[in-house]
């Protein structure tokens, strides 16, 4: 090479690289700004199939954010795992890697199919580590020819890619976090934008008392996360709505929401149902049907009474929860999927992992965030509130003019014990609503497991006294709780004095400051 190429060569090297720097300088769309530096290596350089790979955070795999020339679906294909091929070894070991021709490099994998004709084959493959100090969080690839053999063009072209390497390490750092504190300004406006709305329901998920209070704050706490949430609770305290409310309110909210009832459906009618079958997959399955873990994919698959499911539905579940993947029956192709995961039982898991009915190793998997939905008889002063819900909603769709529910009727909603819990209440102001020709409702409409303590089968019996001891205590300590332990703000909320806010505080020994946040 004569000294006037030389010189011609590195002002083309610094033009490009020039070029290269003010692109990902400038912009804030990552994958944009490496098309464009991709584009200038073909045309300045003539390097080809240029790829980005980027270390994901979550899964720990490589997979390439950009590789210019290659079609969507086979950048899909290249995924690889640290250490796996020429571009894992890299990535594993930091050091830059140059193949003098891609078809005698046994550990070239491949995968994306860009380098199948016979010319591309004779191509040399160039790779070094993107580095983020003593991080390496991905690699860059291209592929050049040297007619004459690996010489001191190749070296000088591996220098340079090393140069651009820290660039684009820079460059992926700033995007990465400009696109982390917009996220997190997305989540502070969703969590002020919550608290501002009417702070005492998600969705038609009513409640005042403090253990609603406490689900409230573990819905907003996860409903941003991809965390598994497991709920648990009696049938009928609402765990259907919980499981909304975590979709329709986090960052999933314009993805399906996908539920099934695992006791519904016999064995084999659920695996298929979930992960899908392939034709002729077992007697009857005529045409391939995807499952609900495809039907899902991006938003959640809600799994109910999860604790009816067989040992061998609990294995293939075990396998998605851990690996993001699953086979369709009389498949043998893994399919991958990105499912926020919701499940809900009202059985005693840890009993029946005892008895040996279901996996310890798949319980800890789902428990990894549990919300415990309390029964209604536990949050007594919410019964009220939930029943002059259901009240307007039915009232509204029977096109009924009743306004209130009367004293005496009150009194036997509020010490019904509600085995059904709300569902149960739900069916019954149902029932009262359809029933009822005034514009209030009364003892008579409702039904009659309600009307004698004798009927409602109470498990302990309480005096009127106790009840109501039992009624006011829980209603002082709400309103502390709202009002940080101000006695003077607690009265002004019951609607009382303050003289009889410290009369009850001092009766039933309730410490204010402990109400205090």
């Amino acid at each position: 090479m004569t000294e006037e190429h030389s010189i011609s060569q590195k002002l083309e090297d610094v033009t490009a690289l020039y070029e290269i720097t003010r692109e990902l300088a400038s912009s804030l769309d990552l994958r944009e700004c490496l098309e464009k530096t991709m584009q200038v290596l073909h045309e300045k350089k003539q390097m080809v199939n240029g790829t980005v790979t980027i270390v994901n955070p979550i899964s720990g795999k490589l997979e390439i954010e950009i590789a210019h020339g290659i079609d969507p679906e086979n950048m899909k294909r290249g995924t690889y795992k640290i250490g796996e091929g020429i571009t894992g070894r890299v990535v594993s070991t930091g050091e830059p890697v140059l193949v003098p021709q891609i078809s005698e490099e046994p550990l070239f994998l491949n995968r994306t199919g860009a380098r199948e004709s016979e010319q591309l084959k004779k191509k040399s493959f160039l790779c070094v580590p993107i580095k983020d100090g003593r991080n390496i969080i991905g690699a860059l690839s291209v592929d050049c020819s040297y007619p004459d053999g690996i010489d001191e063009q190749a070296n000088t072209d591996l220098q340079y890619l090393t140069v651009l390497s820290s660039i684009i390490a820079q460059t992926v750092i700033r995007i990465q976090t400009v696109n982390r504190e917009t996220e997190q300004l997305h989540i502070e406006n969703r969590k002020l934008k919550r608290e501002l709305s009417e702070k005492n329901r998600i969705n038609d998920i009513i409640g005042n008392s403090s253990s609603m209070q406490e689900v409230f704050e573990m819905i907003h706490r996860v409903v941003d996360s991809n965390a598994t949430v497991l709920l648990r609770g009696e049938s009928g305290t609402g765990k259907t709505l919980v499981a909304k409310a975590l979709h329709y309110n986090g960052k999933r909210h314009n993805k399906p929401f996908v539920s099934v009832n695992c006791s519904a459906l016999p064995e084999t009618l659920l695996e298929s149902e979930i992960f899908g079958h392939e034709k002729g997959a077992f007697t009857g399955a005529i045409e391939q049907k995807i499952g609900r873990f495809e039907m899902a994919e991006g938003g959640t698959l809600f799994l109910d009474e999860i604790g009816e499911i067989s040992n061998s539905v609990q294995i293939k579940l075990l396998n998605v929860v851990q690996e993001r993947t699953f086979q369709r029956l009389g498949s043998t192709k893994s399919i991958t999927c990105d499912v926020r995961l919701v499940t809900a039982t009202n059985r005693d898991l840890e009993r029946a992992i005892e008895q040996k009915i279901f996996r310890e190793d798949l319980y800890y998997r789902l428990n990894v965030f549990p919300i415990y939905m309390p029964p209604l008889r536990e949050r007594r002063t919410d019964i009220l509130l939930i029943a002059e819900f259901f009240l307007e909603k039915f009232a509204r769709e029977n096109n009924k003019d009743i306004s209130r529910i009367s004293t005496s009727a009150i009194d036997m909603l509020i010490q019904y014990h509600w085995p059904g819990n709300v569902r149960e209440l739900q069916n019954c102001m149902e029932r009262a609503v359809l029933i009822c020709d005034t514009d209030t409702i009364s003892s008579i409409h409702l039904p009659p497991t309600l009307q004698t303590s004798r009927s409602s089968k109470k498990k302990t019996t309480l005096s009127f006294t106790e009840a109501v001891e039992n009624f006011e205590k829980e209603l002082i300590i709400e309103g502390l709780k709202r009002n940080n332990g101000n006695q003077t703000k607690t009265a002004k909320d019951l609607e009382t004095s303050l003289r009889i806010i410290n009369y009850k505080i001092h009766q039933y020994n309730i410490n204010p400051r402990s109400y205090k946040i």
